[in-house]
């Protein structure tokens, strides 16, 4: 029998990619327009719920909490099971790494704050959910996120601009994997935990090995270029997001990673996108510099 998700948020960047990855394994995806739809009538009789609504930080405080007790009573209603893609903010900077579902979630700032509370309401509510925990994004098209907003657009000019400092590793999630490992968990939710906190490990990269990724990519040198934060601070005044991002700055100079051990133990076979074909795919936007040329096979890495 076909199996039905519903998800919120379908034009944001993992709402996207999973209404795509639950098509292609053949579910029946229903895409919640806030324009015409109601949540209690969308969510009738569907089996999965991706609750990929992300609104923009300055109205984290007023909105992520708020929209939640609707979720859960439509997730109730239906037995169905929510995934959330859950980010790293809730461990804090004091955490030590690999971050994995047993660390505590010890953010103090607002923004980790909301998240801790934001998880915490569905397993109060006994809703039954998968927490699918990944680093910063990595899409298939120049959707907003770090990466694709700051980092590559400098790869026109053979550098990668990077936030924090360069040598430290962090966790990164290429979306088309994060959607396709969000089906797997969906289609074995029947055995998972009633609350099911779990960890995708993705890449985890330093500057250095993603420039040198990224220069395999696009078959090119790739320099590393340090972002300077003190401009953004003049558009602090004028952009309500800002003080945001400089309230997770933290994260850029944090050593990290995820533990995905029991995401492995839970689906042995899963096969990740190579790494250089995933920057490829992340990069494809972005011109080559002057003299480059595309490169038109693939090495593992």
């Amino acid at each position: 029998m076909t199996q039905t998700v519903l998800v919120l948020g379908p034009t944001g960047r993992f709402g996207r990619n999973a209404a795509t990855a639950f098509e292609n394994a053949g579910w029946q995806v229903r895409r919640f327009d806030r324009k015409i739809d109601t949540l209690e009538t969308a969510a009738r009789g569907v089996d999965v719920i991706v609750q990929a609504w992300n609104p923009p930080y300055q109205h984290w405080q007023a909105q992520v909490l708020a929209m939640q007790p609707a979720v859960h009573r439509a997730a109730l209603v239906n037995d169905a099971t929510v995934i959330i893609p859950g980010n790293v903010y809730v461990f804090g900077e004091n955490t030590p790494a690999p971050w994995s579902p047993t660390s505590p979630h010890h953010a103090t700032n607002l923004l980790g704050q909301i998240r801790i509370k934001m998880e915490q309401s569905y397993r109060d509510a006994g809703v039954r959910t998968i927490i699918l925990r990944a680093g910063d994004y990595l899409d298939t098209e120049a959707s907003g996120n770090w990466f694709d907003r700051i980092m590559a657009p400098s790869l026109r000019k053979g550098a990668l601009t990077f936030p924090g400092t360069a040598g430290i590793p962090r966790a990164w999630a290429f979306l088309p994997d994060l959607a396709h490992a969000a089906v797997l968990l969906a289609e074995q939710r029947d055995t998972l935990d009633r609350f099911a906190d779990i960890c995708f490990e993705g890449y985890t990269l330093t500057a250095e090995q993603m420039a040198a990724s990224i220069a395999q990519a696009r078959n090119h040198d790739v320099r590393i270029k340090e972002m300077a934060w003190w401009p953004l601070r003049f558009a602090w005044p004028f952009m309500p997001e800002m003080k945001h991002i400089f309230e997770m700055r933290y994260i850029w100079n944090t050593p990290h990673s995820l533990d995905g051990s029991k995401f492995k133990a839970l689906v042995p076979d899963f096969e990740p996108t190579p790494m250089v074909d995933a920057f490829r795919q992340a990069t494809d936007f972005v011109v080559l510099p002057k003299g480059a040329k595309p490169q038109l096979t693939t090495a593992a890495v």
